[in-house]
């Protein structure tokens, strides 16, 4: 069983069953953004909630292993993404990416936003021209640390 054909078992089990991402993320006490991110293959997930979601998904026992095992994360089909939802997000960095890059070096000095030590929460505004998405990502922060080669 390969990751990938995995994750296509995931959400046609998913749809099967009329689950939403957010009745699995509680099954397990996690996050519904981590859930789903780790369902569709870019997290481990820990034994023990594997056998919660390959039971509440009507998966095989043997995906339990294939849902623990550390994945290869990231990664795009297409160097520009091409599914409208995520190409959005594309274009906003493209816009608005060195703007934020300024006020991240101009608030904390030299350094990266963490994407390891770090959440994300996506949640509805409601608004009169429409609802809104909200996306907040909260990372550490982690300075460069520059440091001398030994020897």
């Amino acid at each position: 069983m390969t990751r990938d054909d995995l994750t296509a078992e995931i959400v046609a089990g998913r749809l099967a069953k009329g689950l939403t991402w957010q009745q699995l993320a509680e099954a397990i006490d996690k996050p519904v953004v981590w859930t789903i991110s780790a369902l569709l293959g870019q997290h481990p997930i820990p034994v023990d909630a594997g056998k919660v979601l390959v039971d509440m998904l009507g998966l095989d026992e043997a995906a339990v292993p294939v849902l623990a095992a550390v994945p290869m994360r990231g990664g795009l089909p297409t160097a520009v993404p091409t599914d409208p939802t995520i190409y959005r997000f594309y274009e906003a960095l493209q816009v608005y990416g060195g703007a934020i890059k300024e006020l991240i070096h101009e608030e904390f000095g030299d350094g990266i936003m963490s994407a390891i030590n770090f959440s994300i929460d996506v949640a509805r505004k409601p608004h009169p021209d429409g609802d809104r998405v909200v996306v907040t990502f909260d990372g550490k922060f982690l300075p460069y640390a520059w440091t001398a080669a030994d020897g």
